[in-house]
């Protein structure tokens, strides 16, 4: 066994200090209790109304960001919000400083004011609950912890009543699939199942995110709309859990400029627990290309090519061990789909040649075959020398498909298997966690298509939660925009994996002298600045690596100079 679910691994930790400190510890009130944040920019307020019902605020420099509204959820059996008493509220400060396995920077800050609000109910049976708050420069998050009368307690929730109200209706970038196409709304036209991040543009400022951290085995949360000008917490399913039970974390990121969104987006990893793998020194990041032939001699022609690349991996995807929708596919054997590849595929000879040129191999697996075969597969795929496994298509939003696919994670550690995760899967941290978890899709990517506008939609939206899986397509045909475009989003877009050439055949690559960039640039990062944007119109992002700098501009269809 290479991982565990509690605890920090001492790879992970070897350049954290933790000081036990009290910054920002605000006040407590009769009905209530204040968390200011540490530059004293951000206060969150967890009020009782004059019903004992919960809400929260949230203030910007003074000014209402989120203005009160309602916290809590509606158990099972419950028919109106439950009304609660505040018995104690206990403040704490925390400043630290950890050293991620991989990451957009060397050093992760993690330095908030907190609280923990102990409540019970009003009424019999008088349930215990307490809410935990931290007030970060650039964020404010909250957690229920739910207690338990018994061991044998449980606690099912039928909907969640988080709620972010804003005082007026302002334009937000919306989108309701995790691969769709976003679009810039008044709130007052939110649709139900909106995704997360949700960025808010404020009138005269701030930027703001609502988004989701440590989602590990409770439901999806997305959004519904909440009139006249917010939205709600809208779970992807009942949650049937255990008590004591901590749920996920709510989030609202808040920033002057959209680019200081991006600068701070390490909020969901320090809101996930540290590293759980012991040794995680088998876990490589890099660059990989496709293989799109299904046989031998494109397998070894890839493993050629990723050398004169300098990438780290090739990859089979789907059709390589049989059509990936058939329910009776067995993804422990190499046996062909006739309507991808005659073949012929000798997949032990492209791994032995693959290793001795100092490639690794991925393999993808559709849900179909995962759901079925995934405790054969896995140590299978060990034996066999591969590096990671593709999940593909997987079951997302209810409470029993999030746990399992985060299962199928932390059993891919067991036998040092990395993991990218397709298709609407969307990151909440859990990478911090289980760093074999290298990258996810849950993004338009380029073999959707996408025009310029969309690409410069999602580093302020859906990058901020984590790495995203884009696929850059390099010489198709049917892709908007330039190659100078793509190469930039090799740098603006942050995935440990990298996809550089998805559609594209070795032999069909010319030897441009911008590939030299590609041949270059890293996947990972020691340091992150993005030095100008605005959401669908531009940005400019710097990263270093060493003591080398990778800038990348892109821009949508207006001219303009930066």
């Amino acid at each position: 066994m290479t991982s565990r679910r509690h605890g920090r691994g001492r790879w992970c930790t070897g350049a954290c200090v933790a000081l036990a400190v009290c910054i920002g510890l605000g006040q407590a009130r009769g009905s209530g209790a204040r968390v200011t944040g540490p530059d004293g920019a951000i206060t969150a307020d967890v009020q009782l109304d004059a019903g004992g019902r919960l809400n929260w605020q949230i203030d910007y420099h003074g000014r209402p960001v989120i203005v009160p509204s309602p916290l809590g959820f509606v158990r099972a059996g419950d028919d109106k919000p439950l009304q609660w008493f505040i018995t104690a509220v206990r403040h704490a400060g925390h400043r630290d400083t950890w050293r991620p396995i991989y990451g957009e920077r060397a050093e992760v800050p993690d330095v908030y004011a907190g609280a923990m609000i102990d409540l019970v109910e009003r009424a019999d049976p008088h349930r215990r609950m307490t809410i935990e708050v931290r007030v970060y420069d650039h964020a404010a998050a909250l957690r229920y912890h739910v207690a338990g009368r018994a061991e044998s307690d449980t606690l099912h929730v039928r909907e969640e009543r988080t709620t972010f109200g804003f005082a007026a209706d302002h334009p937000a970038w919306a989108v309701y699939s995790a691969q769709g196409r976003y679009e810039k709304v008044p709130l007052s036209r939110i649709k139900p199942n909106c995704e997360r991040p949700l960025v808010i543009e404020m009138e005269g400022g701030p930027v703001v995110a609502v988004g989701e951290a440590a989602l590990v085995d409770f439901a999806r949360m997305r959004l519904r709309p909440a009139p006249p000008y917010g939205v709600q917490a809208m779970l992807g399913s009942d949650v049937k859990v255990n008590t004591p039970y901590t749920t996920p974390w709510r989030i609202v990121m808040i920033a002057d400029t959209p680019g200081e969104l991006i600068e701070n987006n390490f909020v969901f990893e320090n809101l996930n627990a540290p590293c759980a793998i012991d040794d995680p020194s088998w876990i490589k990041p890099g660059k990989v290309i496709r293989e799109v032939t299904l046989t031998t001699a494109g397998g070894k022609a890839c493993v050629d090519f990723a050398r004169r690349m300098a990438l780290q991996y090739i990859e089979y995807d789907a059709g390589w061990y049989g059509p990936e929708n058939d329910e009776n596919t067995d993804a422990r054997t190499v046996t062909l789909d006739p309507n991808r590849s005659k073949g012929p595929l000798d997949l032990p000879e492209v791994i032995r040649y693959a290793r001795v040129n100092g490639i690794g191999i991925w393999l993808y697996v559709n849900r179909r075959a995962l759901e079925r075969q995934l405790d054969e597969i896995l140590p299978l795929y060990e034996q066999w020398g591969i590096a990671g496994v593709k999940y593909g298509f997987v079951r997302v939003g209810d409470q029993r498909w999030t746990a399992w696919l985060h299962e199928a994670v932390r059993k891919a550690a067991d036998h040092h298997l990395m993991v990218d995760i397709h298709d609407e899967y969307r990151p909440t941290g859990y990478s911090r966690t289980y760093p074999n978890l290298l990258t996810q899709e849950g993004i338009g990517g380029n073999e959707t298509m996408p025009p310029p506008e969309q690409n410069l939609v999602y580093p302020f939206t859906r990058y901020l939660c984590g790495a995203a899986d884009y696929t850059i397509c390099w010489t198709d045909r049917r892709i908007q925009g330039t190659r100078a475009h793509q190469m930039a989003a090799a740098v603006v877009y942050y995935s440990p994996l990298q996809f550089v050439f998805w559609y594209d055949r070795p032999q069909n690559v010319p030897d441009d002298p911008e590939l030299e960039f590609f041949r270059q640039v890293p996947t990972v990062w020691d340091e992150t600045h993005v030095l100008q944007g605005q959401v669908g119109q531009h940005i400019t992002t710097a990263r270093r690596s060493g003591d080398r700098w990778f800038v990348g501009t892109m821009n949508a269809v207006a001219r303009r100079s930066l």
